[in-house]
C-alpha cells in the first residue's frame, strides 16, 4: 500500500515493507503493524502512531519531529542513531530495543517501558518521564537536568555520574537506588528522605 502525506490508516499491515528513506507529514496510523519493516532514515513530521507494532523493525537513523508514538511496541526494534525532537511517546514499550546513539530532545515519554536499556551519557534534559520504567537501566553520566521523573521506577539503575539537578523526583522510590556520584540540587534530598520513610518535622 502506498502511504501518502496527510493520510489516515487503521489496522493496515506494513509488515516487512521496505519504507527506507520515506518522508511522512501529518499522517495518522492506528493499530497498524510495522513488524520487521525497513524504516531506515525515515522522517516523520507531526505524524501520529497509536497502538502500532514495530517489533524487530529497523528504524536506524530515522528522524521524528513533533510526532506521537503512543502505546506503540518497539520490542527488539533497531533505533540506532535515531532522533526524536519534541515527540510524544507515552506508554510505548522499548524492551530489548537498540537505542545506541539515539537523540531525545524534550518531549513526553511518560509511562514508557525502558527496562534494562543502555542510556549511558544520554542527554535527557527536560524530557517528561512521568511513571516511566527505568528498571535495571544504565543511566551513568546521563544528563537529566530539569526532567520530570515523577513516579518513575529507578530500581536497580546505574546512576553514577548522572545529573538530576532540577529534575522532579516526587513519588520515586529510592529504597533500591544507588545514589553514589549522582548530582543533586539542594532541595532534592528532602524528597529522597520522604521516599525512604523519614518523617520530616
Amino acid at each position: 500500500m502506498k502511504i501518502e502525506n496527510g493520510g489516515k490508516y487503521t489496522s493496515e499491515n506494513f509488515e516487512g515493507a521496505d519504507l527506507d528513506g520515506l518522508e511522512l507529514k501529518k499522517c495518522e496510523f492506528v493499530k497498524c503493524s510495522f513488524r520487521k519493516a525497513i524504516l531506515k532514515e525515515i522522517k516523520t513530521y507531526s505524524c501520529i502512531f497509536s497502538d502500532c507494532d514495530f517489533l524487530h523493525a529497523a528504524l536506524n537513523a530515522s528522524v521524528h519531529a513533533n510526532s506521537a508514538f503512543t502505546n506503540c511496541n518497539f520490542t527488539k526494534a533497531n533505533l540506532f542513531s535515531s532522533k526524536f525532537d519534541n515527540c510524544k511517546m507515552s506508554g510505548s514499550n522499548f524492551t530489548e530495543a537498540v537505542l545506541s546513539g539515539a537523540a531525545i530532545k524534550e518531549g513526553d515519554w511518560s509511562y514508557v517501558n525502558l527496562r534494562h536499556n543502555n542510556l549511558k551519557k544520554f542527554d535527557l534534559k527536560k524530557v517528561i518521564f512521568r511513571e516511566a520504567d527505568f528498571y535495571g537501566c544504565n543511566l551513568e553520566k546521563a544528563d537529566l537536568q530539569g526532567a520530570d521523573l515523577t513516579g518513575a521506577v529507578l530500581s536497580k539503575t546505574k546512576l553514577f555520574g548522572a545529573n538530576l539537578c532540577g529534575a522532579r523526583i516526587d513519588g520515586v522510590d529510592f529504597r533500591d537506588v544507588q545514589l553514589n556520584g549522582v548530582h543533586l540540587d539542594v532541595t532534592q534530598p528532602m524528597s529522597i528522605l520522604v521516599s525512604l520513610g523519614v518523617i520530616l518535622e
